[in-house]
């Protein structure tokens, strides 16, 4: 019997669910085994609470160096970054990053990003109907505020664009992910030195002064995470902003509910039923075995290779009852849309925040919004570790 490959296609007359594999998978003893897109094999863990707990298991290793064949980066001779390193190293970086995303530096932020909402609001509008909602709105929002939160030129997103979808395409060979890596990590790099030279108020150049000067970190180091919170702060939200707005067309009753209220407990909470009920990231967690141990009753070797499935334990009916029912009626407060643990996304307050305000405005600017094409031609982003839509043709 051969190996099913991971992550599964969504299917098509239902693609905001999970591949209908993974409730098998969840069901059944122990873990199952799986490809991975460069051919490896991995156990794919899929129920809620052994989630939970390979994710708070330092037994549980998601130092790079464990799997070399998986980080092309280190081909390359790139330093690590943060979320592919363990405790005491992962915590000693991470602390230098906590500050710049914390929940009241992300609210002093959310003027800013109400006026960025608008300004591409006001921008879609005037271009005229129909308009692609990723390109127009989903995409250059995300992308510009972690764009000068980091201090990188806006005026180069097409080139960081381009190389992180390579990065994360699931049919992109191990060269082109590398290459990829590569260019990105060589452009942050040229960046970290003009800032050395001249610095600014952006967190790179806070880096250089607070932390390289003082030898807590080195310039590649800088380079390196400031390419991940790059890749990671634009990636993952533009699609979560594309894919939501979608959903909510489809459920117009739920997004009357966002688009009618002032109540920002209200927004806050539909948001994180959204993240849970599309469960964006598909293969971006990757832990090795550090030592012989048994997960969800399956006997895993030291060195083998997991990936922890968060859009099957989203929908775990062990975590939430009726969980493949789309409702903003209740708590989903553990949902792991953003993993758990100290790996737990770093940029987690920013990305609701952003989600939080381009939701609403939207709905309330554009009362009328809806698919230019029919539901069946949008391009779901199933080749892509990060899921999503392609593009989204809009109306109004």
């Amino acid at each position: 019997m051969s190996t099913p490959v991971y992550p599964g296609v969504r299917a098509q007359r239902c693609p905001f669910d999970p591949p209908p594999e993974y409730a098998d998978w969840r069901a059944a003893d122990g873990l199952q085994r799986a490809t991975l897109w460069n051919g490896a094999t991995a156990w794919v863990v899929s129920r809620y609470d052994d989630v939970r707990a390979v994710l708070a298991d330092s037994r549980i290793s998601a130092d790079a160096r464990r799997y070399p064949e998986l980080n092309p980066g280190a081909q390359n001779g790139q330093p690590h970054s943060f979320p592919r390193m363990d405790d005491p190293d992962h915590a000693r970086l991470r602390r230098m990053l906590t500050g710049e995303f914390t929940v009241r530096r992300v609210a002093a932020m959310r003027p800013h990003i109400e006026e960025l909402v608008d300004h591409f609001l006001d921008e879609m509008i005037d271009k005229g109907r129909p308009a692609d909602l990723v390109r127009d709105f989903a995409l250059p929002i995300p992308s510009l505020v972690i764009s000068m939160l980091l201090g990188v030129p806006y005026a180069d997103h097409e080139f960081f664009q381009q190389h992180s979808a390579t990065i994360n395409h699931a049919n992109a060979s191990p060269e082109e992910k590398a290459a990829a890596g590569k260019a990105l990590f060589g452009y942050l790099a040229g960046l970290v030195q003009r800032k050395q030279a001249e610095p600014g108020d952006d967190l790179i150049s806070r880096l250089l002064t607070d932390r390289v000067a003082t030898g807590e970190l080195s310039r590649p180091e800088v380079a390196m995470n400031g390419m991940i919170l790059l890749f990671a702060g634009h990636e993952t939200t533009a699609n979560m902003i594309g894919l939501a707005t979608l959903a909510l067309l489809r459920h117009p009753d739920q997004a009357a509910r966002i688009r009618d209220t002032d109540d920002p407990a209200v927004i806050a909470n539909a948001v994180e039923e959204l993240l849970r009920y599309l469960s964006i990231a598909q293969d971006m967690i990757l832990r090795v075995a550090a030592e012989d141990l048994t997960i969800g009753g399956q006997a895993v070797r030291a060195g083998d290779l997991l990936t922890i499935n968060l859009p099957a334990a989203n929908r775990d009916p062990v975590f939430l009852d009726q969980p493949d029912i789309f409702s903003f009626d209740r708590n989903v407060r553990g949902h792991m849309a953003f993993g758990h643990g100290i790996h737990q996304c770093l940029g987690q307050s920013l990305a609701r925040a952003e989600l939080q305000v381009a939701l609403p405005a939207l709905l309330r600017r554009l009362p009328t919004l809806r698919l230019a094409i029919p539901f069946e031609d949008v391009k779901f982003r199933h080749d892509m570790s990060a899921y999503g839509v392609h593009e989204l043709p809009v109306t109004w």
